[in-house]
């Protein structure tokens, strides 16, 4: 049985920690269950939760563990009617999807910056010009983005050279000592010298624990596990 949740004490025996749990658990840590743009679900079996699941707008994220109803998953989606949903390869929805790398970090290093500075605190008008989100309205973006980092799930970082942004990355969920990186970017002429593996390093040994993220299939592998990152699962996108 699929429910709504209204407080978030009802998930708390929920013990799993991939990239799905988090970005949920960041989600409703951020919002709580009184927004109606941010809802909450959990799918129940003899009163032992198997996936939890969160609805942002029109966007879903799902997290399974062992003995989740796939088919119930599948017409509760079907019924609701969705933007996205983002979950595990375990979750078949029957529908097309993309699909790409999940991988981990919880690599710590000793880094030296020389001459840059990193913003911990940048301006965030700034920061969504230099990461050139194409279709995403910035109104949107600022109140979500600013509203996490106030509520200590998410937080902002920007590679300074000569009062210019150079990279950046943004850790948009956080649950301790758990987070996952996006928005990581560096500046067209100022590729090739290491900033975009500066900033990243530093955000990975700025935190706790693991640091997780997602890739395209074949897209910046080598980058990463330079870093230390490394592949374990998958994730797909459905649309």
């Amino acid at each position: 049985m699929i429910e709504k949740i209204s407080d978030i004490n009802e998930i708390s025996s929920w013990n799993k920690r991939d990239i799905f749990s988090i970005r949920i658990l960041a989600l409703i840590k951020a919002y709580g269950c009184s927004y109606p743009f941010a809802v909450f679900y959990v799918q129940k079996f003899d009163n032992e939760i198997t996936a939890i699941i969160s609805k942002l707008d029109g966007d879903y994220t799902i997290s399974v563990t062992d003995g989740f109803d796939d088919e119930e998953i599948s017409h509760f989606l079907l019924v609701a009617g969705y933007s996205s949903v983002l979950c595990s390869n375990e979750v078949n929805l029957f529908a097309k999807y993309d699909e790409g790398i999940i991988m981990q970090n919880e690599r710590k290093i000793e880094l030296s910056l020389g001459d840059l500075v990193v913003d911990e605190y940048p301006k965030l008008m700034d920061l969504y010009n230099f990461i050139d989100y194409n279709s995403q309205d910035f109104k949107a973006w600022y109140v979500d983005i600013s509203h996490r980092i106030r509520h200590g799930t998410a937080k902002a970082y920007t590679l300074i050279k000569d009062e210019n942004i150079v990279s950046s990355g943004i850790l948009s969920s956080i649950v301790e000592p758990y987070s996952i990186l996006s928005a990581v970017r560096t500046e067209n002429e100022y590729r090739n010298n290491g900033f975009g593996s500066m900033i990243v390093s530093y955000i990975i040994s700025d935190v706790k624990g693991i640091v997780y993220l997602m890739r395209d299939e074949g897209m910046n592998e080598g980058f990463y596990k330079r870093l230390g990152f490394k592949d374990i699962g998958k994730w797909r996108m459905y649309r």
